[in-house]
């Protein structure tokens, strides 16, 4: 990786503010608290089902960044999708946005 990293520029940057929790720790952590749950998949994949007290927030729609404005940037966001693909980006967006903690779950739903 080093070649590359030489050759290409890519940065291994690790982020202090996202964490990506496997299940087991993700379902501990959402359960025994409460948290702010958000499920970035479209509204038809939130409807098909979500866990329960998440809120949709489309990744996607124009309106992300809005409406995650509207949620405490202090607070821990819990966040998946249905894989995990969309959350990580997700997850770079909340980042940006000022958020002070973002945990992504590993695999999303799917291996919930």
């Amino acid at each position: 990786m080093s070649i590359l990293k030489k050759l290409f520029g890519f940065k291994t940057t690790q982020s202090n503010v996202i964490k990506v929790l496997n299940p087991n720790d993700f379902r501990t952590q959402i359960t025994s608290k409460k948290v702010q749950l958000v499920d970035v998949r479209t509204p038809n994949e939130f409807q098909s089902g979500h866990i329960k007290g998440a809120k949709n927030i489309d990744a996607f729609s124009g309106t992300f960044n809005k409406k995650c404005n509207t949620l405490n940037k202090e607070e821990p966001i819990y966040i998946y999708c249905r894989s995990g693909a969309r959350s990580k980006q997700a997850s770079k967006r909340l980042e940006a946005l000022g958020f002070k903690e973002v945990y992504d779950l590993k695999g999303g739903i799917s291996n919930f």
